[in-house]
Formats: structure tokens, C-alpha cells, sequence
């Protein structure tokens, strides 16, 4: 099980003090959301804001572009620290050819699976990357209902998955009861957002520990 949390809610009045408490709490990757408000209706972190968190984590960071045209920004985030790059398909005429780019960067590529987009549009990329994250909610905005007719969907990828080696995610109001659920069905990364993490009266490392705890019963 890989745990994600997603820094746009985080809190950015103390952002150095929150990767701190959360790396020791045992995270595994540092998810970051950047929105241009045009594929998504909404504006994201800041190149500022991404560069600090990158820079002050010990552990991985991705960047989950939900932009137009992203191959424009793959080396920009590349070089500003990201180690795995996730691509929305239908925001790129050339989704294949910009997930060789990063891979030619020596980057991780991903693509992310909106609500409304469908496996077959996007089969034929999965031979092609390293991991594919499935939006559980419309992407842009934190504090969303999770979409139940996502779940089909999320049991097709996991299917295709026992024939290829990518990370299945799932981003999108991922509370602890979804965790225990999907990660049954093989999702291995969970994006945590305000569902499970963020904005709650326990520590970090006391809700990591019991996300922890979920798997060993799962395995169990």
C-alpha cells in the first residue's frame, strides 16, 4: 500500500512543518495537483509552493497535471523534482508521444482516468506506463462525494493490471472505509486528501498507522 496525501490541502501557512510531521508519520509519496483553469476549473499549487515541497521532502514526489497540453511542462517539472509525471490523455493530441518524453527524462510517466472517460479510449497507453491514477471524483476541487459508478471502471484497470506493470491509484474522497475496499480489488496508491487525513482531531502519524493497520487486516 503506497499513501499519498495530496498537498493542495495541506496546510500552506505552514507548509515546511506539514512535510516534515508527515513524512514522519510514514507516507510513502507527496501527491501534488497543478491546475491551469482550463482543463479543470480551478487554479492549483504554485510553481513556488511546488518547488518548496519538492526540495524539503525525503520521499517522492509526483505532479498530477491536470493542464492542456502538458507536454509543454514535463521537463519544467522534471527539473523542479517529480518523480513520476501523471498526463491527463484527452488534454494532450499526442499522449504517447509525451509519455516518452518523460520516460526519456528518466521520470515515471502516469495517466490519469477521469470519471467520464472510458478504459478503451485509453488501453492501448497502458503497455506504456508506470502507473494509472482513477479520479473517484470530478478532478479540481478537495471535499467531493466519491462517484460509485467509478468502481466498474476501477475493477477493469485492476484486471488489466495482472498482465502489466503499473501502479493502480485512486484519487478522489478516499476515506479509510474505501482504502479497506479498493485495496482488495489491487489499487496499491491512495491519494489522501480532507476523507481520511487532512482537517481531522488525530495526529498524522495516528491516521497513517491506522491506514496501516487496514492492509495487515485486509492480508489477514
Amino acid at each position: 500500500m503506497i499513501l499519498s496525501p495530496s498537498m493542495m490541502c495541506a496546510d500552506f501557512s505552514n507548509l515546511d512543518a506539514e512535510v516534515s510531521m508527515l513524512e514522519h508519520a510514514g507516507v510513502d509519496m507527496f501527491h501534488m495537483d497543478i491546475m491551469d483553469g482550463e482543463f479543470v476549473p480551478n487554479f492549483g499549487m504554485g510553481l513556488q509552493d511546488y518547488e518548496f515541497i519538492a526540495k524539503k521532502a525525503k520521499r517522492p514526489v509526483d505532479v498530477h497535471m491536470m493542464v492542456n497540453n502538458p507536454g509543454r511542462y514535463i521537463e519544467l517539472f522534471a527539473n523542479l523534482g517529480a518523480s513520476l509525471i501523471y498526463i491527463h490523455p484527452e488534454a494532450d493530441r499526442h499522449p504517447a508521444k509525451t509519455i516518452d518524453q518523460i520516460h526519456q527524462l528518466n521520470k515515471k510517466a502516469g495517466i490519469a482516468i477521469d470519471p467520464d472517460t472510458s478504459v478503451e479510449t485509453v488501453k492501448e497507453l497502458l503497455p506504456l506506463v508506470d502507473a494509472v491514477l482513477i479520479m473517484t471524483v470530478n478532478p479540481g476541487f478537495a471535499g467531493q462525494k466519491f462517484l460509485d459508478f467509478v468502481f466498474p471502471k476501477i475493477k477493469q484497470v485492476a484486471q488489466l493490471k495482472d498482465h502489466r506493470a503499473f501502479l493502480l491509484g485512486v484519487d478522489g474522497a478516499i476515506s479509510p472505509e474505501k482504502i479497506e475496499e479498493l485495496s482488495l480489488l489491487g489499487v496499491d496508491n491512495f491519494v489522501l486528501g480532507t476523507s481520511a487525513l487532512f482537517g481531522k482531531q488525530s495526529s498524522y502519524e495516528k491516521i497513517i498507522k491506522s491506514l496501516r493497520e487496514l492492509e495487515s487486516n485486509n492480508k489477514n
